[in-house]
């Protein structure tokens, strides 16, 4: 039946200015998941490597070992909140990607430090220190890279 106010026009997807920021945004969290995973899997295959080689990964508090999934799970953690950045600085940010890499270096390394402090032996202080940037050479150049491509597809 044909109604006096049907125009005949179907709804379709958006396609102006918030189709495009949309795409954007999801691109970007899906590099920053898949990137997340493979840098949760270099962490804790460092670890486990490392771990081969005698490195006890003990914390002087207790004398507690960190696991294997303790790593991953650290790892991923910190991961997401680099993405929450990088998502944030695509939103409110002239130059995100420039804005995301000196932010994720420093945060880097400020996250050097505890292991600094941790009291545990040389070998669980350096493994630490080397998982950290493990890491982070996995994040930062992914998620910078594509805030670059973002930025330079879709200027707005």
């Amino acid at each position: 039946m044909n109604s006096m106010n049907d125009t005949g026009a179907v709804a379709g997807p958006a396609s102006g200015p918030t189709s495009h920021t949309t795409h954007r945004f999801r691109g970007l969290v899906a590099t920053g998941f898949i990137a997340t995973l493979v840098a949760m899997a270099a962490t804790t295959l460092a670890a486990a490597l490392a771990q081969a080689v005698g490195v006890g990964f003990e914390v002087s508090d207790g004398g507690e070992t960190i696991p294997l999934s303790g790593f991953a799970v650290v790892t991923g953690f910190f991961s997401v909140v680099g993405i929450v950045i990088a998502v944030a600085l695509l939103r409110w940010s002239a130059r995100p990607a420039e804005r995301f890499l000196w932010t994720a270096v420093s945060l880097t390394a400020i996250s050097l430090v505890p292991p600094l402090l941790s009291g545990a032996d040389t070998a669980t202080i350096t493994g630490l220190l080397g998982l950290h940037l493990v890491a982070a050479a996995v994040m930062i150049p992914t998620l910078t890279r594509s805030l670059r491509t973002r930025v330079a597809s879709h200027p707005d």
